[in-house]
């Protein structure tokens, strides 16, 4: 592992339309978080749809298993940051006001200062 790369930002696509590839964007960047590197994961094109009030607590990865809730609540713990796409939020008939609290939302010059910054982009 390169010791010297110290933020990573992730890009989450997927949305609730894939329950399945929910959890593991917030289990990596927990777990990069707890290794004390700084995280953002930015939400954009069905991304958004996770960030809607209800859904992660509603949503199972698996059934049986954990909620999406979960997996949130343990990346947002330990300081990750979560940034919202304007444009995706129009395209899924969102708005601020239907998202959990904590959401940043940024535009496309902010997303890439971001990606420019970071030691790592990842995309899911």
């Amino acid at each position: 592992m390169d010791r010297d790369a110290r933020r990573i930002l992730y890009v989450q696509t997927t949305g609730t339309e894939s329950p399945e590839r929910s959890a593991t964007v917030f289990f990596l960047a927990a777990s990069a978080a707890a290794l004390d590197i700084e995280v953002g994961i930015y939400f954009t094109q069905f991304g958004p749809t996770l960030l809607q009030r209800g859904v992660p607590e509603a949503l199972q990865v698996k059934r049986g298993g954990a909620t999406l809730g979960h997996f949130m609540d343990q990346a947002r713990d330990l300081g990750v940051r979560f940034y919202v796409c304007q444009p995706s939020l129009d395209l899924n008939n969102l708005k601020m006001g239907d998202l959990i609290e904590g959401v940043e939302m940024i535009g496309g010059a902010a997303f890439n200062n971001l990606a420019l910054e970071a030691d790592r982009v990842i995309c899911f």
